[in-house]
């Protein structure tokens, strides 16, 4: 397929797509945070699902994964401790620290907003082949690896 764009254009053309992402998903994040629990707030509902997905950790590994100082981060955690979602234990290789992990809780509720999450992309993506849907993601993990995304 032959384009009648330049390649400027065609970059201009990209990053209006991806602002259209980006304000999309923070739209989202902050409706699936409120999903998992009503005082959830965007930013701890990222910060649980990577704590689920890399668990159990300590609170300082969250610091560079988001680039937020530790202060903030422990507000966060203690915010997401105070909801039930995420559990604190000392770490047993250093009894001054302590891990992080999600809670049954915390995990029930992220796994029922991903079902109700993969349900709406089924339906929406519907007429979507699946190798089109992969393409897709290939082209998204691409431009993420390029831009050098951190992968965690």
């Amino acid at each position: 397929m032959s384009s009648t764009l330049t390649r400027s254009e065609a970059l201009k053309d990209l990053e209006v797509e991806v602002g259209v992402l980006i304000r999309r998903a923070r739209r989202v994040v902050g409706e699936r945070a409120r999903a998992v629990h009503p005082e959830l707030l965007p930013a701890s509902y990222l910060m649980l699902g990577y704590v689920r997905d890399n668990g159990p950790l300590r609170a300082s590994a969250i610091c560079s994964v988001f680039d937020i100082d530790k202060a903030a981060i422990s507000r966060q955690v203690q915010h997401l401790i105070d909801l039930g979602l995420v559990d604190r234990e000392p770490d047993p290789e250093d009894g001054r620290a302590t891990l992080l992990s999600v809670s049954e809780e915390g995990a029930r509720r992220l796994e029922a907003v991903a079902v109700e999450r993969r349900e709406l992309l089924a339906e929406r993506l519907g007429d979507w082949p699946v190798d089109e849907l992969e393409d897709f993601a290939a082209f998204l993990r691409r431009y993420n690896d390029v831009l050098g995304a951190d992968r965690s």
